[in-house]
């Protein structure tokens, strides 16, 4: 099986964002409880590393989030997730900000599925391992390697960064908030990671 891999550019701005949210001190704070290494604090420590060893921190990283933050970590991971969507765009090699151009610019009803595929090819480190789907009136993003899940488990899906760019993604794309939920997370054993966009009701 191949190794997991994130983009080290996300996870730069990751830790960027969550430095800005939480505070230096509390950032230090969480690392030091989790008994993970203190430059962790600096996003630029992450510019040094491949997709691989990103993806090991990034699953490390949350962990220890979610362990000092208990419940409320979901809505800490939640913002940041959501914060993270105009720094991807803003990133974005010039392919991809052409497709971001061309969304905008096509009616809001059809930008859903574009914006959604936008996205996951954001999130690719390798081609083809985050995907966009459609099922009757509902949309689906699959992530097929899941970096937040590395070595984790538990009994409730954990992927809540992924969830707060999916819905800035939309917002972004047609103005109008969605109902997302993931329905599938490889840290309750599931094949992939699943999260299903409803557009109908």
């Amino acid at each position: 099986m191949a190794e997991v891999e994130f983009p080290a550019r996300i996870m730069v701005r990751f830790v960027e964002t969550l430095s800005t949210e939480l505070g230096h001190d509390s950032l230090s704070a969480v690392l030091v409880k989790a008994g993970l290494p203190e430059e962790w604090a600096h996003h630029n420590h992450f510019a040094k590393l491949d997709n691989i060893q990103a993806a090991q921190a990034y699953s490390r990283l949350q962990a220890a989030l979610r362990a000092y933050y208990g419940r409320g970590a979901r809505g800490i991971l939640l913002r940041i997730g959501s914060k993270l969507w105009e720094h991807l765009l803003y990133d974005s090699a010039l392919g991809l900000k052409a497709q971001s151009v061309f969304i905008r610019g096509i009616p809001k009803a059809m930008r859903r599925k574009p914006a959604l595929e936008l996205l996951a090819r954001m999130l690719s480190a390798a081609p083809g391992s985050v995907t966009a789907h459609v099922q009757d009136l509902d949309m689906l993003l699959v992530d097929g390697t899941s970096p937040t899940v590395m070595d984790q488990s538990d009994n409730a899906p954990i992927c809540f960064v992924t969830l707060g760019l999916i819905r800035e993604c939309l917002f972004w794309a047609d103005g109008q908030e969605h109902d997302i939920e993931e329905r599938a997370c490889r840290a309750l054993g599931a094949r992939q990671c699943e999260f299903k966009i409803t557009i109908g009701g």
